[in-house]
């Protein structure tokens, strides 16, 4: 190795240790490559960590049963509307909290943290009772036969009774993130999915004198784990060991802060359902062919969100970057900022895609070898991978607008490429033209390019550097 090639290499773990230690505060001057590396490490590492626990979760579960797997299929797509108003509200908070950081406001950031956690403590609570009320009746209404309900409903029960956790750590994440304390946020993960796969076995399978739960073992993990790290977030918060710390007198009911926070988040709770809801039809769709199919379609979506989760750290990063450049004054460094983030984030899926069209049967069997499970997983790994070049510009530009504060115009895409376009394309080819999954596998990928095209074109009009929030 050269000495120009040592000191390159040099270089980049230093930049790395720094990204992932937080040392680096300031992205709104100096390089933008720097900027984009500094801030997408954590969240990239941060985003790993969460879909690294979906995979180790779905392979605990598949040795209990193919219902089990099939269990958490059906109740992660009715969970998804419950990430949707979570991100919806994380959304609005990185949007504000990233342009009073930029503004260099940190008093009125702090109000906005406080508003924003009180708000998603609300909305989980109401949630939560209906979880804990009607168990049953959600895994029925999505078409579940009536051993899965029986053997299933204690895991539903848990995870959406227990939603709170998962409400409050993408709220204060997102606060984290829109400061620019994503190796906060990461390490906040890395605690929450830790203590998820040490206790994962342990309460699906028995240890000592704790008995064997099955699959409702997982939610129990869940639950301890995503709690444990809301603590430790919390405890950040109040010892000031981020850029925000909260006090005692930020503790009120902020009127003007909170209509504002509403009004941003309305569009990205409404653009998260839309693409949320959706999924959950595709799933409804996916019951009609048996267990063993939704089973391999399961697998397939949490390999899948292994690389998206990545994806999604990228573009994280670049919404934060849109939000503090705006608030700083600089919207052609946010622009730059974005098409550079898009640009690595196509190289990375790029790759993910290759890995996916060669090796999808493979990566399918480790979790499940019955044949019918790993052929459906593997078409729909196949299938989706072939759109992934578009997902990573479709998902950068999209969360760009959001970082702006405008949630708008994302809401509109998402709803003219999933409710007008994806669902009815699945419904038609899957069950009148008798594709069968096939279908829904290419609605979902024909969909997501219509969405990368929409948003970029919409992005280059340049109306989202006009937003106030």
């Amino acid at each position: 190795m050269t000495n120009s090639n040592t000191y390159s290499f040099k270089k980049l773990i230093n930049y790395f240790w720094i990204a992932v230690t937080g040392k680096e505060t300031e992205f709104t001057s100096g390089s933008i490559r720097k900027a984009i590396f500094m801030l997408s490490i954590p969240m990239i590492l941060e985003m790993l960590m969460e879909s690294i626990f979906a995979l180790v979760d779905i392979a605990y579960v598949s040795k209990v049963s193919v219902n089990a797997v099939a269990t958490i299929g059906l109740t992660e797509s009715v969970i998804t509307l419950i990430y949707a108003l979570a991100i919806g509200l994380s959304m609005a908070a990185t949007a504000v909290v990233a342009r009073r950081i930029g503004e260099k406001d940190v008093q009125g950031a702090r109000i906005a943290a406080v508003q924003a956690i009180g708000l998603g403590i609300l909305i989980s609570i109401v949630l939560g009772i209906v979880g804990i009320l009607f168990a049953k009746d959600i895994l029925a209404l999505m078409g579940g036969e009536p051993d899965l309900i029986e053997e299933g409903y204690g895991y539903t029960k848990l995870l959406i009774g227990g939603n709170i956790t998962i409400m409050l750590l993408f709220l204060i994440n997102a606060i984290f993130r829109g400061a620019g304390d994503a190796s906060i946020a990461m390490w906040t993960l890395v605690l929450s999915n830790g203590l998820n796969i040490i206790l994962d076995p342990i309460f699906i399978f028995g240890w000592g004198p704790i008995p064997e739960y099955g699959v409702m073992g997982a939610a129990i993990a869940t639950n301890i784990g995503r709690g444990t790290a809301v603590l430790f977030q919390l405890g950040i918060l109040f010892f000031g060991w981020s850029k925000i710390k909260l006090v005692a007198k930020d503790l009120a009911l902020n009127i003007k802060v909170m209509v504002n926070l509403i009004k941003v988040s309305l569009g990205g709770i409404a653009q998260f359902l839309i693409g949320t809801s959706s999924w959950v039809f595709l799933m409804r769709i996916m019951s009609e062919f048996g267990s063993e199919v939704l089973a391999g379609y399961t697998i397939a979506i949490r390999v899948i969100m292994f690389t998206l989760m990545p994806s999604w750290g990228m573009s994280n990063a670049a919404a934060t970057l849109v939000g503090q450049n705006l608030g700083a004054q600089k919207p052609d460094r946010a622009e730059i900022s974005v098409w550079k983030t898009g640009k690595y984030n196509a190289y990375f899926m790029g790759l993910v895609s290759l890995a996916y069209l060669f090796f999808a049967k493979s990566i399918v069997s480790w979790f499940n070898n019955t044949p019918s499970v790993v052929e459906n997983g593997a078409l729909c790994l196949q299938i989706i991978a072939a759109g992934y070049i578009f997902y990573a510009y479709g998902m950068v530009v999209t969360q760009a607008f959001n970082g702006a504060g405008d949630t708008r115009t994302p809401t509109k895409i998402n709803f003219i490429s999933f409710w007008l376009f994806q669902l009815p394309v699945a419904y038609v080819s899957a069950l009148v033209l008798d594709w069968g999954a096939i279908g829904v596998f290419i609605a979902i990928t024909s969909a997501e390019v219509l969405l990368a095209v929409m948003a970029i074109i919409w992005f280059k009009k340049g109306n989202w550097k006009r937003v106030q929030v």
